[in-house]
Formats: structure tokens, C-alpha cells, sequence
């Protein structure tokens, strides 16, 4: 039986737990992670763009560090995401390229892969996803709900998020019905018989709500909701990847300037829906989404959170590649890079990233270390101080020491391979870059460029080293496993 003296030293000790506990939590660093679809190695201000304003993201720039030789999960939108939850190099990782479900969702990672979201709920965060997931369909084990999210509100399928003004978004694991009566589609046709010529024949193609608005809504009521708990926001916003939808309004700045901007037509078939302004139209979405940053940004000090918020701007991939569709020649969306989304040259897969974390992260500074996206699991984790946490599977390293301002040891290399797109392989040590294409047809000649001296990639120097081009040919053998599922011929058999 408890003398009474000890039970009331008891009961005052608890009283005071759950203080001590709260500001213990109010010191972790809360985490913004905010991933672009499709956007280019230079289409923000701070990394070039010339023609599509980014004042938000490049006031980010401003106060954070600059990644200049970042390299995204892989080529396309799934196998990518799946490098940045489950840290695991595409040689390792389940998902290696897009792989549909139907009838909603993308091929689903296993329930006894950890991911991200998952180590940071073990550390006591509340985790968030706002926009496109594409790990796994509704009911499957890629769930995000079934994945460490606490929260999930968007597309669950890539495919559904081509619609910019669809009937239905998910709001954890029920549909929330958008007022869009009817629903644009993603891939459609000017009406039979249409003048192109006429503006009011593409007004078939806009809707009443859009879905970006409410996941922004959605994103921001989450961290106020959390704001006296550490959380982690992930953000994979749809925007720009293509189909054309944007509010009107939003054109009108581009459409000020007068660019020779010919319509684009084509659709179904080929491309996604048509657009009277395209140019204007994809610089008008980048805007938005540089908006949609600035809005959390502001709530951030408006809440008195920014000084504690680690936040980190990044991109899936390269560029789309489809043709007059977006004009990345217009925008040089990739610069001096060569390639395009789907592809393992530096312009489908460096991408443009930026760091803000005040008294961490010093501002206005750059970074030129050679990193990926399996690099961010382990560094987070040695944010929280949890890297004892992190699985000797994952490939990553932490950049923890390179973003705050320490000098790193180079990486060994930098590994991607990608079964689609005629079949890929790419490996990076130092400045030296081994490219394998078309390798669905048997082809396993390796291309060899100098990254440092040619960023471009134009000038193939295996001829004249043959002893490096061994060495990185065995290596690419040697750090991969095969996938029965989505083989990379002719390896694996």
C-alpha cells in the first residue's frame, strides 16, 4: 500500500511531465519538405530563370544554402519518391520506374519497407503528406496512411493528378468531392470542328476548383493545427508537371509581357490537354506554386516558427519532355543541362534544391557536393539526433555537416539505373559520369563524360580512358541488386 507522502510526491511529479515534455518537443526543429513535380534545373530565379518569377522560393535561396549538384531519386515521378522515403539508391529500392494499379495508384512499397515518415513518427513527430504520393493505391500496403503519415490529403494516383480540376481529392482515406461540374480531364481533344484560333474553344479545359488551392489549405491548416508539437510537413505539390491548368487570373502578368505564344493543340493522342497560351501557362503555374511556398513561409513567422523549422525546396526530376506542350527552350528550363524528365542525362535528374534552417544553415551560401535523394533520410535523422536509427540498407549519407557549413569527404559515387525509356545506367565518382542507354536492346557500351570539364555531356571520352571506364563498369555491377519486378535488360534476366 502507497504511504500517502509518496503518492503525493507521485502525483506532483506527473503534473509536471507533460510541461517538461513540451518544451523538450518545442526545441526538435520541425521539418518542411517541399517537392516540385517536374521542375527544371533552371527555372528558378536563383539557379537562372530569366522569363518565370520565383520571388518566394528565391528569397529562399536568399536565406538559406544553394544545392547546385543535387540529384533527384531517379527520372520519372515514382522510382524518385521511393529513393527520398526509403533512402535506398534505385539499384535498391522496390519502385525503378512508374508501374500503374489500376484501377487508382502506382506499384505499392512494401509494409516492411521504413520509410521516412515512419522514423520520424518513431520520434515522436506528427507527419503530414499534401499532394501527389504515388507509392501505392488506396487499399495497398503503399498507403500513406499505412506509410507514417498521420495525415494525408491530395492524389493518391499520379495519374488522377494530370487533372488539375478533378472531381475528387483524398482526404485521408475518404474522397472529398470537388465543385468541378464536370471534371477536367488530363488528357483530352479541342472539340470536333474547334477553332483553334479562338480562345473561348479552350475554355472547356478550366474548372471552378482547384485542387492546389485546397492542398495548400489543407498543408496550412496542418501546421497550425501542430504548431505547439514537432512536425513533419511533406509537400509533393503537383505543380508544374503538365496537364495546362490555371486560373485566369494567373495568366494575365505573362500575358502582359506579349510572347509569341502559339497555341498548343494536340491532345489524347499525344500530349495532355490543349492550352491557347502555353507559354504564359506554365510560367503562370511555377508563379502559383512559388505562392503556395510563400503562403507557408509567412504562416511560419506568423506562428513564430520559422527559426525553428528546417525546411528544404527540391524537385522529382528534370523537365517534362514533351514537345510545345512546355517550352523548355523558350524558358531554357535546363540550361546548359542535357536531357529531359525520363532521362539519366544531368538535365532529367540534377535538380534545383534549397536549405533554410536559421542558425544552422548559413544564408545566401552554396554547395556544390555531389548529393541525392537517398541523402535526406539519414540526414534528418541525425537532425533529431536519431541516426543510431537509420538501417545499414540505406545508402544515403547525411549532409548534415555540408549544410552546416563543414567541410564532407566526397561520396564514393552516386549510383541511378532506370528500366524505362529504352533501359538506363549511370554512375558518378567524382567528376567522372559513366552512361549506359539503351540498354533494353542489349546495348552496354558506356558513354564517358567529365562532368567538371563538360557539364553538357557532349564530348564522350571512354575512348581515351578505358582503364576508368572498367573501373566504373564493374563498380555499376557491384552496387546494385536485380529486380524481378522492374528488371534492367539485359542484367537481369
Amino acid at each position: 500500500m502507497l504511504r500517502l507522502p509518496f503518492l503525493l510526491f507521485c502525483l506532483w511529479s506527473l503534473s509536471l511531465c507533460p510541461s517538461g515534455i513540451f518544451a523538450a518537443e518545442k526545441d526538435r526543429p520541425n521539418v518542411v519538405f517541399i517537392l516540385a513535380d517536374d521542375l527544371g534545373y533552371r527555372e528558378l530565379g536563383s539557379f537562372g530563370q530569366q522569363l518565370i518569377r520565383t520571388p518566394n522560393l528565391d528569397e529562399l535561396a536568399r536565406q538559406g544554402m544553394r544545392l547546385t549538384q543535387h540529384y533527384s531519386g531517379n527520372a520519372v515521378c515514382a522510382p524518385s519518391r521511393c529513393v527520398l522515403m526509403t533512402g535506398k539508391h534505385p539499384g535498391h529500392a522496390f519502385v525503378r520506374a512508374n508501374k500503374s494499379t489500376p484501377p487508382e495508384g502506382q506499384q505499392e512499397i512494401p509494409s516492411d519497407e521504413i520509410t521516412l515518415a515512419e522514423l520520424m513518427k518513431q520520434q515522436g513527430y506528427v507527419t503530414g503528406a499534401f499532394g501527389k504520393w504515388g507509392l501505392g493505391g488506396p487499399a495497398s500496403t503503399g498507403a500513406p496512411l499505412r506509410q507514417g503519415r498521420d495525415r494525408f490529403f491530395g492524389y493518391n494516383c499520379q495519374a488522377h493528378a494530370h487533372s488539375y480540376y478533378p472531381s475528387y481529392l483524398w482526404d485521408d482515406d475518404k474522397h472529398v468531392v470537388l465543385n468541378n461540374n464536370p471534371p477536367v480531364p488530363g488528357h483530352a481533344s479541342l472539340a470536333k470542328g474547334a477553332d483553334k484560333s479562338d480562345p473561348a474553344s479552350y475554355d472547356i479545359f478550366k474548372g471552378s476548383d482547384y485542387a492546389p488551392d485546397r492542398i495548400n489549405a489543407a498543408a496550412l491548416e496542418f501546421v497550425k493545427q501542430n504548431k505547439d508539437r514537432p512536425f513533419f510537413l511533406y509537400y509533393p505539390t503537383v505543380i508544374p508537371h503538365v496537364a495546362l491548368h490555371v486560373p485566369d487570373e494567373d495568366l494575365k502578368p505573362y500575358l502582359d509581357l506579349g510572347w509569341n505564344d502559339p497555341p498548343f493543340t494536340r491532345g489524347k493522342g499525344y500530349g495532355y490537354t490543349p492550352h491557347f497560351t502555353p507559354r504564359a501557362a506554365y510560367a503562370a503555374m511555377i508563379t502559383r506554386l512559388d505562392q503556395y511556398v510563400g503562403k507557408l513561409l509567412d504562416l511560419l513567422d506568423e506562428l513564430d516558427l520559422s527559426d525553428n523549422t528546417l525546411v528544404v525546396f527540391t524537385s522529382d526530376n528534370g523537365t517534362t519532355h514533351l514537345d510545345l506542350e512546355v517550352d523548355y527552350e523558350f524558358f531554357k528550363s535546363v540550361g546548359e543541362l542535357r536531357g529531359l524528365k525520363g532521362s539519366l542525362y544531368e538535365g532529367g535528374v540534377r535538380v534545383p534544391t534549397l536549405v533554410r534552417w536559421p542558425g544552422h544553415v548559413t544564408p545566401g551560401t552554396v554547395s556544390d557536393r555531389v548529393s541525392g535523394f537517398e541523402d535526406w533520410l539519414p540526414t534528418l535523422m541525425e537532425v533529431l539526433g536519431a541516426s543510431d536509427t537509420v538501417s545499414d540498407d540505406v545508402d544515403g549519407i547525411s549532409l548534415l555537416p555540408t549544410l552546416k557549413g563543414q567541410k564532407q569527404p566526397e561520396r564514393e559515387y552516386l549510383y541511378r539505373e532506370f528500366p524505362s525509356y529504352g533501359g538506363q545506367q549511370t554512375i558518378r565518382v567524382g567528376d567522372w559520369k559513366a552512361v549506359r542507354q539503351r540498354m533494353g536492346k542489349g546495348n552496354l557500351e558506356i558513354e564517358l563524360y567529365n562532368i567538371a570539364e563538360d557539364i553538357s555531356e557532349q564530348n564522350n571520352v571512354a575512348a581515351k580512358h578505358p582503364d576508368i571506364v572498367a573501373r566504373l563498369a564493374k563498380m555499376m555491377s557491384e552496387v546494385r541488386t536485380p529486380s524481378k519486378l522492374f528488371p534492367l535488360k539485359p542484367l537481369d534476366k
